[in-house]
Formats: structure tokens, sequence, C-alpha cells
């Protein structure tokens, strides 16, 4: 159970300005930057994972749903326990603990210790995001903050390009013999140089109220959400048996007991992980399935895609960053042009954004349905389009939901929003991930019948028309939300 006990703000809450905060924004950056390169670079290295340790289909799913479950799992109970124990403390301490995650990964010498340690990983990465907006939030001036967040904007868009280009170059050079290893490797002296800075520079703050933490409605999250994805993503390797869909249906019934719990922290008065009076406020309820529809898709669809580009048409990991980069491009044309309109057409934005992104995979779907193995200019206009609505539909998409919430709800609700943006993502990889799977030996014939690129980019197609609907599904689902980011209830 969940209760709220005030305290004082501390004595010792420290701002900084000048050289200081420009050396403390350039640390807590650098961790953003990590956490969202370690979401888009394994994507790109994933086939040559994949041969050097014999992993499994289902097992590249785990790697990617790991992190992005154990990251959403993380989030709101880490940005608590930075405002209870200190936000500097808690972000240097798990800053560490994404060093030394990462040195595991490299070192991971089987698939099973690698998703396990992607695990930790993902869950120190969500104890050190929450802590970087509330060291910006607590620490800079109003000036220095709209600054600094404008900084992180950019860092996020720098990480979505660089993701890519990185992981495929890290992988195709080979240091040292090294390979796929060295993505990882390379967040361990990032991490060392920012922790010795932060510990000289970084200031420290803390919440003006104590919470007792809801650990067992994050557990209870946690654990349906595994129940349910575990059976989806194992179960072609188990055969479907009947236990796998009782493990589902446990899963499923364990989240409803997490419902039930939060209603009773709630009522108590606590602070529940997720308040399940939130869910009767429909624009919010709304954009929670429009926000998992949206961001669900795409580290399942680059996953698939890097298999194709390497595995079926014989690219190099380099290669295969150099068509994914169009698509960033595109996003930073639009993300730059539509938050500025978020204000006046936010909805109509975000909306046209989703629709968008189902035009792109129906291109896809078009270049590939044939058997045809598109150049890499057609993959390319394809990714750029792509692009452009991922760029329209993805900065403002959070602020737009928010915006039906009433404002003493908003911090709670958005801590929820992000969490289950994570959660999409690896309900994504699990589900689309299987479809794709699935269809690379198509009924009918056998990998000996088929080409290389036929097999893998009949697989690939194969999974479009779900794409293509989860956008089309999450634009109708945008109906429900406000119109612009101005409009808040009370």
């Amino acid at each position: 159970m969940t209760t709220t006990t005030p305290h004082s703000v501390p004595s010792d809450q420290q701002t900084v300005s000048g050289r200081a905060a420009a050396l403390a924004l350039v640390v807590v950056l650098f961790a953003s930057f990590m956490d969202l390169l370690d979401v888009t670079i394994v994507t790109v290295a994933a086939p040559e994972i994949a041969t050097d340790l014999g992993a499994s289909q289902a097992q590249l799913q785990w790697m990617l749903a790991a992190y992005t479950l154990a990251l959403g799992s993380g989030l709101i109970t880490g940005g608590r326990v930075g405002d209870d124990y200190g936000r500097r403390k808690v972000f240097l301490l798990s800053l560490s603990g994404f060093a030394l995650a990462s040195a595991a990964c490299a070192l991971a010498p089987s698939a099973g210790v690698l998703i396990a340690v992607r695990a930790i990983q993902g869950l120190t990465g969500g104890f050190m995001v929450p802590q970087v907006f509330g060291i910006i939030r607590s620490s800079f001036d109003p000036a220095a903050m709209a600054k600094a967040f404008g900084a992180y904007g950019a860092v996020q868009g720098l990480a979505s390009v660089a993701g890519p280009l990185i992981g495929g170059a890290l992988v195709d050079a080979d240091l040292w013999g090294l390979g796929w290893r060295t993505i990882f490797w390379i967040n361990v002296p990032v991490a060392v140089v920012a922790l010795l800075v932060g510990l000289r520079v970084l200031p420290e703050s803390k919440g003006a109220t104590r919470e007792q933490l809801d650990l067992t409605g994050a557990v209870l999250a946690a654990l349906g959400v595994v129940l349910v994805l575990l059976p989806l993503v194992q179960g072609r390797d188990w055969g479907w048996p009947i236990w796998g869909w009782a493990l589902c249906a446990g899963g499923i019934g364990i989240l409803g007991i997490f419902l039930t719990y939060e209603r009773s922290v709630a009522r108590s008065g606590g602070q529940p992980v997720l308040d399940p009076a939130l869910l009767r406020v429909r624009p919010f309820a709304a954009g929670l399935v429009a926000a998992s529809l949206f961001f669900g898709g795409l580290a399942s669809f680059f996953l698939m895609l890097s298999i194709y580009l390497q595995a079926g048409t014989g690219r190099s990991a380099w290669e295969t960053g150099l068509v994914i980069l169009p698509y960033a491009v595109g996003s930073m044309v639009t993300s730059g042009a539509g938050v500025p309109l978020a204000s006046k057409a936010g909805r109509t934005l975000i909306i046209s954004g989703s629709l968008i992104l189902a035009v792109s995979q129906g291109l896809l779907w078009w270049l590939l349905h044939d058997g045809g193995t598109p150049g890499y200019w057609a993959l390319a206009g394809v990714m750029f389009i792509g692009g452009l609505g991922l760029g329209l539909g993805a900065p403002i998409l959070v602020s737009v939901v928010l915006a039906g919430v009433p404002g003493r709800h908003a911090s709670a609700a958005g801590g929820a929003l992000a969490t289950v943006n994570q959660i999409g993502g690896s309900v994504g990889v699990a589900l689309l991930g299987t479809v794709f799977f699935a269809a690379l030996t198509p009924a009918g014939t056998t990998a000996s019948q088929s080409s290389p690129g036929e097999l893998f980019g009949h697989a690939l197609a194969q999974v479009m028309p779900w794409q293509m609907a989860i956008y089309v599904l999450a634009a109708v689902m945008m109906l429900a939300l406000p119109r612009t980011v101005g409009t808040h209830g009370e």
C-alpha cells in the first residue's frame, strides 16, 4: 500500500549556472543518449548476434522486448526513488549500474545470458532517465530549463540517426575482433567519463513530499505483462501447447488483480503506479491505446527490417544503417516543423503522422509483395516517408494525450503514459515478430525452394498489412484526443 507523508524541501537544494550548468547538462544528456541509443543500436546488430550466439528467433525478440519492458517497469518507480532519496544520488548509481550491465552484455556467453542482462540494463535505464528530467526541472532557472529541454529533444533526434549508423559501423569494423560486442562496450567509457564529471558538477535535489513506493503494484504489472508476452514469443518454439495459453490467461488475470489493487491504493489516499481513475478520463484512455499502437509498431518494424536487409538481401550492418538513415532524416524534418504548430493543430498533426506511417508501410508492402528485391533508393524513399510521419506524431503525441487530463493528475498520467509506451514496444516486438518469423517459410514451400531475398521479403510483406492496420487504428483512437496541446482539464 502506498502512503504519502510530507517532509520539508531540503535546505541544501542546489541550483547551477554558467559553466557548471553546461557541464551538468552534458552529463545528463550523455546518459539520455546512451539509453536512447541502446533501443535502436541492437536492431542493426541483431543478425550478427544471432549468428554468433546461435540465438533463436524468439530470443532475438526477447533481446529487444526485455530491454523495453524493464525500462518501462522502472520509469515511475525510478522517478519516485529519485524524489525521495536524491536525484543526483539515484542518477549516478543508475548510471554506474547501466555501465556494469553494458559490460555484462558485451561479455555475454549465450543468448539467454544476454537477454537477462539486457533486462537489467533496461531497468537501470528506467531509474536513470527520470532523474534527467528531475535534475533539469529542479536545478536550472526557467530560461536555462527551456534551453535544456530543447537540447534534450535534439539529443533524441541525434540518437535516432546515430543508432543504426553507429551500430552498423561498429559491427562491420569488428574492432579487436569483438564484432557486435562493441555496441555495448562503447557505453562503458562514456558512462565512466559522465560519472566522474557528474560527481563534481551535478546538483542534488529532492521532492517536497516523501511517497512510499507502490512496489506491489509495480511487480504485479510487470509479472502480468511478462506472462502475457512469454507464450506469444515462445509459443511457436513450444508448439503452441495448451499450458502456454494458460500462462497467457494467468497473465491477464494478474493484470486484473493489479487494477483491483491499484483501486485500493488510491482509495486509501496512496500513490498507485496507475490510478484507475485516469482510465475513466476518455481522452486519456483513448490516448493510452493510441500511443501503445503508435510506438508498438516501431521497435518490431526495425528488427524485422534489419533481419530482412542483412539475411535476405545480403547487406552489411553498415549498409543496413544507411537504408534506415532516411527514416531518421524525415523524422527530424517534420518534428522541427510540427512542434511549433502543436498549439493550433496538435490532434491533426498526430493523426496525419499516423496515417503517413500507414502509407509508408503500404508502399513497402508494394515493393516486396511480388518477390522482388528493392534497390537502395526505393527503400530510402519509403523510409523517408515513414520518417515524415513519425516526426509529425511522436514529438507531440504525449503532450496531446496529456492535454485531456485534469491538471492535478498530469504528473501521474505522464508517468503512466511513458510506461505504457515502453510496454507497447515490447508487445509489438512479441506479436509482430511472431507473425514475421512464422511467415519465413511460406506454406507449401521450403527454404531451399526460395532465395533468401524471396523468403525474407515474403515474411516482411506478410507483416506490413498488420503494421498498416495498427497505424490506421491508432489514427482512429486519436480522434478522441483534445484538438490542441493547450486544452487541459481542471
